[in-house]
Formats: structure tokens, C-alpha cells, sequence
């Protein structure tokens, strides 16, 4: 729906295209900061994006009869997203653009045209499609930070408030926490090197061996065995003897293929690429503790009895809204809902071992 050409233009119609122009500027600039910190392909699309909105830009410019003399301020979103742009990856960036894409106010506005409508579209599924790329990146190592912390923050709270309704010496439960904080983190660290070094020697008992690769040449291009290797690798029996036999010629030729060859490439590259087992488990081991030292900061700081555990669930109740609105961030989720299921699971495993604490130490007494 296109505006009537005899159509006169009210007040409040110079106003929105104002508000249309100064957003369309803030994000198109959003998407300039992001293609500035790319290469490659991710450039070419964010430079893209902003050359679309700078076309919008322009459409309200005309309608305007020119730049205005006075314009307001972009909204909260758009400048903390272009903030954000100049100064951090592009994941959070992104993720926040994918859910401002989502709500485009072109749908009901007469005075933008068919082909900006359909940008607004196409922009939602672009920049979901970049969002996507990052989280497939951030996932595995993000899921890590936050399970470690949060594993850290809630046991290490549980821990301390339940030592804390038995009614003992602040002393004995700052001991407490700190003991729980290195018997974590050491726990933590320990079963991710374990893990890590398990997988690695996992992989290695299943690399391809060079052997084939160096029969090759003697195989026949026509009945060969090589085309079994890959069918036991999940091929299908065409696509293994079609590319068996591009191999072998290849190998026939003289062409050297080893052991970044076709064999290696498509047999070992199969497998999942994991780090260093001492780098996983000082991460591990750091991520933990940086969750597990919050609950125990009251007492390291001198504070003692009910003040103490106020104190303590305040700053891990933060901590919690923060990693749980962060999650919901990068899922492209409502921040605010995730966030306070994060700080209720975290707060009623702390409560069960409160009240736990307070049963135990009844019966003490």
C-alpha cells in the first residue's frame, strides 16, 4: 500500500519520516562498523545491508525536500547497537539486530514503498543468517563459560548459605566456601582434561592411514577397494566409487596426494577438531572459580550472619540475570524471561540447601 500521489503531508507525517530517517542512518552505520571489523564474504553482505538502508535513508531525505534543521536522537536500541559495533565482535550485535529486524514499522506506513517493505524482510533473514553463523562458532565455547559459571555461582552459593543456617562461625563458612571453590574449579579442570584427552585419543585410534594413500596409484581405476574405505565411512556406493576413482587417477597421473590429500581430507576431516586437554582444563578450572568466588565475597570482606547471605544472593543474583539475559541475547530469545529462569533454578537450589541447613542445625542444637 503506496501513498496517494495528491496526498498532502501533515505535521505529524514530516515527524515519523524524520524518526524513519534518523533509525535508518543509526543502522546503517550499525551494519558500516560491522562490515569495517570483516573480510571476505561477511563484509560483502554487511557492506551491503548498509548500502540498502542508506537507500531508505535517502527515500525519506526526498520526501523531506532535504536534510531538516533539527533532528532527534535515534532510538536507545539503534545507538547502543552501533556502540556496540564499534567496539565488540559481531555476535551480540547481530543477535540484537536479528530481533530489530523482526518488528519492521514499514508494514503500515503508506509512504514507504513496496521494494523498502520487502528489504525489512530480506534484512531479517540476512542478518538471522549471520547471527546463525556466529552462535554455530560461539556455541561450543559459550555453552562451556556458561555452564562453568553458573555451576560455580549456584553450587558455591548452595553451599555457603546451607553451612551458613547451621548457625556456625563466619570464619568456618568462609572456610567452607573456599574449600568448595577449589574442590570445584580442581574438579572441574580435572574431568575436562580427562575428557578432552580421552577424545583426542579416541580420534587418533580412528585417523585415516596413509597406507591407502600411497597404494592408490596401484589400485584399478575400474574394481578397487578404496571405494569400500569410503563406503564404511557413510558414502553411498556410487559417490564412493565416483570419487575412488578420481584418486586413483590422480594418482596415476603423478599427482603427490598425501597427507593433505583426497584420503586424508575426507576421512580425517570427518572428525570433530579438539583443543589442548591443559588449555580446557585451565578454562574450566578459571570459569568455575570465577562463578564460585561471588557467593564468598561477603565474608572474605568481613561481613557476618543474615547481612552476609543478603549480600551474597544479591551479587549472585546479578550475576545470574546477567549470564541468563546474555544466553537469551545470543538465542535470539526474550532476555528478560531468560534471565529470570536462570536466577530462579539458581535461587531454588540455593533455598533447598538453606532450608536443609536450618533443618540440620535445629536438630544440632
Amino acid at each position: 500500500m503506496s501513498a496517494p500521489a495528491s496526498a498532502q503531508p501533515t505535521e505529524a507525517d514530516r515527524r515519523r519520516w524524520t524518526r524513519y530517517l534518523v533509525e535508518e542512518r543509526a543502522e546503517g552505520l550499525v551494519y558500516q562498523k560491522l562490515a569495517d571489523r570483516k573480510t571476505g564474504e561477511e563484509q560483502e553482505i554487511l557492506q551491503s545491508l548498509a548500502d540498502a538502508e542508506r537507500r531508505h535513508e535517502q527515500h525519506w531525505l526526498e520526501l523531506l525536500g532535504g536534510e531538516p534543521s533539527r533532528l532527534p536522537k535515534a532510538g536507545i536500541r539503534t545507538r547502543l547497537l552501533a556502540w556496540m559495533a564499534g567496539r565488540f565482535g559481531s555476535i551480540f550485535v547481530l543477535a540484537l539486530a536479528q530481533n530489530a529486524e523482526a518488528r519492521s514499522p514499514y508494514d503500515t506506513e503508506t509512504y514507504a514503498t513496496p521494494a523498502m517493505r520487502a528489504d525489512e524482510k530480506i534484512h531479517y533473514e540476512v542478518v538471522r543468517g549471520l547471527a546463525a553463523r556466529g552462535r554455530r562458532r560461539l556455541s561450543g565455547s559459550f555453552r562451556a563459560a556458561v555452564f562453568g559459571a553458573n555451576d560455580g555461582l549456584v553450587s558455591n552459593l548452595a553451599l555457603v548459605l546451607g553451612i551458613g543456617a547451621t548457625g556456625v562461625s563466619s570464619s568456618f563458612v568462609l572456610f567452607s566456601g573456599i574449600a568448595g571453590l577449589l574442590a570445584g574449579a580442581l574438579s572441574m579442570g580435572a574431568g575436562e582434561f580427562v575428557s578432552v584427552r580421552s577424545q583426542r585419543e579416541l580420534l587418533a585410534s580412528t585417523e585415516a592411514n596413509e597406507d591407502a594413500a600411497q597404494s592408490a596409484g596401484d589400485l584399478d581405476i575400474d574394481e578397487n577397494e578404496l571405494a569400500l574405505v569410503y563406503r564404511a565411512r557413510g558414502m553411498d556406493q556410487g559417490e564412493a566409487l565416483a570419487r575412488s576413482r578420481r584418486i586413483i587417477a590422480a594418482a596415476q597421473e603423478g599427482v603427490r596426494r598425501t597427507t593433505t590429500g583426497p584420503i586424508r581430507a575426507h576421512l580425517g576431516a570427518d572428525h570433530e577438531i579438539v583443543g589442548s586437554d591443559w588449555t580446557a582444563a585451565l578454562s574450566s578450572f578459571a570459569l568455575f572459580a570465577s562463578g564460585a568466588i561471588i557467593p564468598v565475597l561477603p565474608w572474605i570482606f568481613g561481613l557476618q550472619g543474615l547481612t552476609a547471605i543478603l549480600v551474597a544472593l544479591l551479587l549472585v543474583g546479578v550475576a545470574l540475570l546477567a549470564t541468563g539475559a546474555m544466553v537469551g541475547i545470543l538465542s535470539g530469545g526474550p532476555p528478560l524471561r531468560r534471565a529470570l529462569r536462570q536466577l530462579a533454578i539458581g535461587f531454588g537450589a540455593a533455598a533447598i540447601t538453606y532450608v536443609l541447613g536450618l533443618v540440620f542445625g535445629v536438630g544440632a542444637v
